[in-house]
């Protein structure tokens, strides 16, 4: 899960408990998301903002840029193994929606690998005439051989799980009774063959949380009517989520149940011989592993107890049989430093992989257990400069795939095993656009309560430092969401090349500092995240990179809302709004779709206290008829079922209606993600990079 939110002159509009009334807000109508009214209104608007923007001279070069760089076949085809074969999900210009393939180690090691096609998403959409878009496959291990495909109507969150064999490469007959649900916001996940924990819509109006989500878990037997698998667990309808899951040291089963109480704070319990056994867990803590026997949990705040003083941010593990026991001895595995934390814990067979952040760049570090129990370090040899992803660590092998990437290098993907640690690239991308010409800076902006806040600075070589340089400045800012720097042909052709300058922020909000980074920013303290954004801001334009007639900013979903108020908060700041898919109607955001899952980040608007603060920075409600905004180009999707596409239909409107000039489009299909093809992907994206050179340059 993942996402977030932002202010007007509140004077006039409160009620006397200090609320502003739903009938108060003149422009509601439009959250009836495909109702006949709205959707004239959204084409309408579609149709005038496709035009201005597209009449940009070199439209049609930017999109002919994108749609080569997103079908370009020799990109690398990331793959996971599922049993002894390779698969990876493919779209390019024939396969539009995708194909879903494998092949063996050995043809994956080769220039130009023979795939195997397991599931044509074209060929079935075509057959069932629905605009199928391919979403997850789960497999159940160790068997590999029976699969949930889960599948989405235009993108949305929502979707319809159908059971499937890899061996015949086809969906599970009806006589051989397979696992179906219907389309719904589920969770479905294998205990063995046979068996699956289930969460579902069962339609009593009690089986969803106030947030869409499964509130409670079953144990779902093969054969059995899905209405009569077996009550587990039923958790608080104001909960965020109830799941059911199964982790797996080497090939021993840990099943698991968790209800999440908000984003950021869970419940968790084994599910052993029918019976359901609290773990005394911190219930802000983050199950990060099952390895050895041992339960490895990431602290979000500090944990002291009999065991000892463990840092926020720390790894910690204890003994699962303790752990049931109620007895659990905790013991430290890695601590975060100062500049230091955790992007990735992962488990191989034989060992546990960290991959650190640093001020913002990847360190990939082994350890291991000595005879006493000691952790042993050691450093697996890549380049500092750039950000590293490891890749499909399986606990049964030490075989795994490490991705390299930085602004300005395109992706390698390399072979790693856990005991030689000799990285062997296996596939690189190809320069894409011509990064030679460009240089990679970090600095750090001083944000207003002093914190130094990093960001990076993506710029040509020869950049004359005075002030004259479009430059668009990219942010999220939440959900511990770290931004690291990674290679974007997309932007290099698009932007880069046009004379743009690219920057990437890193403000509190995110995770680039472990847990503390992005506290700092919740809730009450949303303003240090915009603050932070502030500072990069007019530390870009006190360096003479830009001003701010020649700059631009651009994010999406709690990014959006970050983009919000950036622009109603200093409107003199910048010149150019890419808003996308965004959070702007604080006050309703907990009562539309996934939005009441986000309090644990934002507060609950329904209390006078919280909303207090809130009110402050909730873009829709910090609109002013009489000051000059830049125009802001705002992105959405009707098929969006996670952020509700109102929050921007109304901020449009809003504006309008205050004489405000704004550009709006919203791509029917594509949900959170925006687009469901790269067709789509590219027209979107081209839209995006035409404003920002027509207003910036």
């Amino acid at each position: 899960m993942n996402n977030k939110l932002l202010p007007w002159c509140i004077a006039g509009v409160l009620g006397m408990s200090g609320q502003l009334h739903a009938e108060e807000d003149k422009y509601i109508w439009l959250e009836d998301v495909e109702g006949a009214k709205p959707m004239e209104w959204v084409k309408t608007q579609n149709a005038a903002s496709a035009a201005e923007i597209k009449a940009f001279k070199g439209f049609d070069t930017l999109v002919a840029n994108s749609l080569a760089i997103l079908n370009d076949k020799e990109r690398i085809p990331y793959a996971t193994h599922i049993g002894d074969k390779l698969y990876n999900f493919w779209k390019d210009d024939t396969h539009v929606r995708g194909i879903y393939r494998r092949t063996t180690m050995e043809e994956y090691a080769k220039a130009d690998p023979k795939w195997e096609t397991v599931l044509d998403i074209d060929a079935l959409g075509k057959a069932e005439a629905v605009n199928w878009v391919f979403k997850d496959i789960s497999c159940q291990y160790p068997e590999n051989e029976r699969c949930f495909v889960s599948l989405s109507r235009g993108g949305a969150d929502a979707v319809e799980v159908r059971e499937f064999n890899l061996n015949t490469k086809s969906f599970v007959a009806a006589k051989d009774k397979p696992f179906f649900l219907k389309e719904a916001k589920s969770s479905l996940s294998w205990i063995d063959k046979d068996h699956a924990f289930v969460g579902t819509d069962f339609g009593d109006g009690q089986s969803m949380t106030d947030s869409g989500y499964p509130r409670g878990v079953k144990l779902w037997q093969r054969g059995t009517p899905l209405d009569q698998a077996k009550p587990v667990f039923t958790g608080d309808k104001a909960s965020v989520a109830v799941s059911g899951w199964v982790l797996f040291d080497d090939k021993t089963p840990l099943s698991l149940v968790t209800e999440a109480h908000t984003f950021y704070t869970a419940s968790q319990y084994v599910y052993q011989d029918g019976k359901l056994i609290g773990l005394p867990l911190p219930q802000d803590a983050e199950i990060k592993g099952y390895f050895k026997g041992k339960l490895f949990i990431e602290l979000k705040s500090d944990l002291t107890n009999q065991d000892g003083n463990f840092k926020q941010g720390a790894v910690v593990y204890a003994d699962v049989a303790d752990l049931i026991a109620q007895k659990a001895k905790f013991s430290l595995f890695v601590s975060p430093t100062q500049t230091a934390s955790i992007a990735q814990l992962s488990f191989s067979k034989s060992a546990i992989f960290v991959n650190w952040l640093d001020n913002v760049k990847s360190k990939l570090v082994r350890y291991e257990q000595d005879e006493k129990g000691a952790w042993q370090s050691t450093h697996v040899p890549f380049e500092a400069n750039g950000a590293l992803t490891v890749m499909d660590v399986e606990q049964d092998s030490d075989d795994f795939f490490v991705n390299y990437t930085s602004f300005l290098e395109p992706s390698s993907l390399y072979t790693v095993n856990a005991k030689t640690l000799n990285p062997k690239k296996i596939k690189g991308m190809p320069q894409q656009f011509a990064a030679d010409k460009f240089k990679t800076e970090q600095y750090f902006a001083t944000s207003k309560d002093g914190t130094k806040v990093p960001y990076f600075v993506v710029m040509a070589k020869d950049l004359k430092l005075d002030g004259t340089h479009p430059t668009l400045l990219y942010g999220y800012g939440g959900f511990e969401v770290s931004l690291r720097p990674s290679y974007s042909a997309t932007i290099g052709k698009n932007w880069l090349e046009q004379g743009g300058v690219y920057v990437l922020s890193n403000i509190r909000g995110g995770g680039e500092y472990g847990p503390a980074w992005h506290q700092a920013a919740l809730k009450q303290n949303r303003h240090k995240a915009y603050e932070d954004f502030e500072a990069i801001a007019e530390d870009l334009i006190a360096r003479k990179i830009t001003s701010s007639k020649h700059l631009g900013i651009q994010g999406g979903s709690n990014g959006g809302l970050l983009m919000g108020a950036a622009f109603t908060r200093r409107p003199d700041l910048y010149n150019a709004v890419v808003c996308q898919v965004p959070l702007l109607d604080m006050f309703r955001f907990n009562k539309l779709l996934a939005g009441a899952s986000w309090m644990g980040e934002y507060g609950n608007p329904d209390i006078p206290e919280e909303w207090a603060y809130i009110k402050t920075y909730s873009p829709y409600h910090n609109l002013h008829k009489d000051v000059h905004y830049p125009k802001v180009f705002f992105t959405t999707s009707t098929r969006d079922d996670r952020v509700h596409p109102g929050h921007a239909r109304k901020m449009v409107a809003k504006m309008k209606d205050m004489g405000i000039d704004v550009l709006y489009y919203e791509n029917i299909e594509g949900g959170h993600a925006g687009a469901a093809d790269n067709n789509q992907a590219a027209e979107l994206n081209s839209m995006a990079f035409a404003y920002l050179l027509q207003q910036l340059r």
